[in-house]
């Protein structure tokens, strides 16, 4: 396993970080992160996130677990125990609801959670981007910019520069990234 860097470029508000992510965008960067305090909205936009995946996701697991609640009801009901209760008729969907329902709401959400975790690679108990101390103000005060040097355009040298001549103020960088 290779072992990689993050550079760290911290921005003067929330939005300094909004224009730095639209000119990384536009600037063919793909493998950068930003990192503010609090929510800022558009920033999906202004960094080229695209839709995510997970409601397609949680969406087929729902329709496996409504047509095998149906058809295992079916099955128990019409094929291998078939008996007349009360002069309904074997296949009685009526009655099939609840569990239907229950089943396609309980196989959307467990798929929501496992493809939310495996989407975003957790859990990982530690992050090298932690060990920096300019990071350390994040949560209270911080904007942050994170490039990987995964990314195709990542040139250690220049993407400082780069960042600099986009605003940055301070500018760090972190060993270690897998």
């Amino acid at each position: 396993m290779t072992k990689g860097k993050i550079v760290i470029a911290e921005f003067d508000g929330a939005a300094g970080l909004f224009k730095a992510a639209e000119k990384l965008r536009d600037s063919g960067y793909k493998k950068f992160d930003c990192h503010s305090p609090f929510p800022i909205h558009g920033m999906d936009d202004a960094m080229g996130i695209k839709r995510s995946k997970l409601g397609f996701i949680a969406g087929a697991f729902a329709v496996i677990g409504f047509v095998g609640a149906v058809l295992l009801q079916w099955w128990a009901s019409s094929v291998e125990y078939p008996l007349v209760i009360s002069g309904k008729p074997f296949f009685s969907y009526q009655a099939y609801l609840p569990v239907t329902f229950a089943v396609a709401v309980l196989l959307a959400a467990l798929a929501a959670v496992v493809g939310m975790l495996a989407m975003n690679k957790l859990p990982r108990w530690n992050h090298p981007l932690f060990k920096s101390e300019l990071f350390e103000k994040f949560g209270d005060n911080g904007f942050f910019v994170t490039i990987e040097s995964t990314d195709p355009k990542f040139d250690d040298q220049q993407t400082s520069d780069f960042l600099k001549s986009i605003g940055a103020g301070a500018i760090d960088s972190v060993d270690g990234v897998s």
